[in-house]
């Protein structure tokens, strides 16, 4: 470890390298990285951090490196950087192998309290905030979350001088040709909050099984003494407690939990949420942002701060710090016609339905034009039956092409525009614009007033929208 003084990160824009390379450089380590010359949210950070991204990939950019990290995307083991730094015996390390190196703290000389945070959807959300609880009660955390700036934090990555770790964990496969190993299982946490498990990913996943067994496994990484903190109102997290034999707490809305949401009001940006902790009032809790959802993250991140002991005075002030995150609900601003612009990353039905809600309760009276972006073939296709029917709360659905990830071929068997056809069965207005320059003309020519909500949806690059609309200066 001691001879480590330069990392190269290989796809250095992806939501979970540019926060290992900005941990990487605060700690003292020279970084370089490469990736498309596309601009991603992560080019802000990156920039901001003084990390300049070399463009395309070559045998060249590994000069001087002494580890070389880098990602599924891009090709993986068999990306050109990769190949050279193994010829010239440079160690090679994967996106969730760094995580879990990182976390442990030997590479900084240090040994770190790990805190995990795990689930199908939320994960981003509920390590920010609670990166942001201990941020403001002074406790310098180190984290790493993917995304691209957060307002609370500034940088998605912080190596911090506190003896906390935060990482998101990723159940996603550690490289897709040649190891199949779940990332999060690299992890080796104190704390581990899982926010639900859902059927996702089905180009690695067959069933909802396997998602499950392989939380069940990360929750087995889990240290001697550590706990699981868990969302009990979650059906298949249920089912994984049972088999779980460690030390466990559950949250939820159900009074079943060991912390109980016993009652939630929302008024437009924000959430009040008032929480029971074994039976005892807790009282009542803020955030700045939207959706009963969002509350339940919350309260996980609460339970994590409490078991590392902080008080409960000092968690709400923290909680009511956090203002979202990037590419989560995130509001982008008004258009010159007057209609509120906001982003989400919701890819999966379950987020779609569950963001479409928090806009609904949130704005009752509104107009809410839905532009959804699919996320790649299998997943399209895999849930097909679901995304016809998660779109309810929204009044005009528009649908763009799928954008297809760089590990998969395309499938000729599924398409947008077919999904937009069967979802006009069940909805009044279901619509097709392929291209997104399409979409910008369409929201143009509309001129939608102040009763309007225009959200775009997916993880694609469907937020690049906002960037060509008219806003109010």
């Amino acid at each position: 470890m001691e001879k480590i003084k330069s990392i190269h990160f290989v796809g250095i824009k992806g939501v979970g390298m540019t926060p290992l390379a900005i941990i990487a450089k605060e700690a003292g380590f020279y970084v370089s990285g490469s990736d498309l010359a596309e601009e991603f949210i992560t080019d802000d950070p990156l920039r901001r951090k003084g990390i300049e991204p070399l463009i395309g990939f070559s045998e060249d950019h590994l000069k001087g490196a002494d580890l070389v990290v880098t990602t599924g995307a891009h090709g993986g083991f068999e990306n050109i950087e990769v190949i050279t730094a193994r010829k010239k015996n440079i160690p090679v390390w994967t996106q969730g192998q760094t995580v879990g190196e990182f976390m442990k703290g030997e590479i900084f000389g240090k040994n770190f309290v790990g805190i995990s945070v795990a689930g199908s959807h939320g994960k981003t959300t509920t390590t920010a905030m609670l990166a942001t609880i201990l941020s403001v009660a002074n406790l310098d955390p180190s984290f790493l979350i993917g995304t691209g700036n957060i307002d609370s934090l500034g940088l998605p990555g912080h190596f911090g001088k506190g003896k906390y770790f935060i990482s998101e964990a990723d159940e996603y496969i550690t490289e897709p040709k040649f190891d199949k190993t779940p990332k999060f299982l690299w992890q080796h946490p104190n704390l581990a909050i899982f926010t639900n498990i859902e059927y996702d990913h089905p180009d690695i996943y067959k069933s909802v099984d396997q998602v499950r067994n392989s939380f069940l496994a990360f929750a087995g990484n889990i240290r001697k003494n550590g706990i699981l903190i868990a969302n009990g109102d979650d059906s298949e997290l249920r089912i994984l407690l049972k088999d779980y034999k460690g030390e466990k707490i559950t949250f939820g809305f159900s009074p079943n939990n060991n912390y109980v949401i016993h009652k939630i009001t929302i008024e437009e940006e924000r959430t009040f949420f008032w929480v029971n902790a074994y039976g005892t009032s807790q009282g009542q809790f803020s955030l700045n942002i939207t959706g009963d959802f969002n509350a339940l993250n919350a309260l996980g991140a609460v339970v994590a701060a409490v078991e590392i002991g902080l008080p409960i005075n000092k968690i709400k002030t923290g909680l009511s710090r956090f203002t979202g995150s990037k590419r989560r609900l995130e509001f982008i601003g008004r258009l010159r016609s007057g209609a509120m612009v906001f982003d989400d990353y919701a890819h999966h039905p379950t987020e779609i339905k569950k963001t479409l809600k928090a806009i609904r309760s949130s704005y009752p009276k509104a107009k809410i034009v839905c532009i959804f972006q699919p996320h790649t073939y299998s997943r399209t296709k895999a849930l097909f039956d679901k995304f016809i029917r998660c779109f309810s709360d929204a009044d005009t659905i528009i649908f763009t092409d799928i954008y297809s990830s760089l590990r998969e071929e395309k499938d000729e068997t599924i398409s947008s525009k077919i999904l937009a056809e069967k979802t006009s069965a069940v909805h009044k207005e279901s619509i097709f614009l392929p291209e997104l320059s399409d979409v910008v003309e369409y929201i143009d020519q509309k001129e939608f007033p102040y009763s309007t909500i225009i959200v775009t949806m997916g993880a694609g690059d469907i937020y690049k929208i906002s960037e060509r609309l008219k806003f109010k200066t």
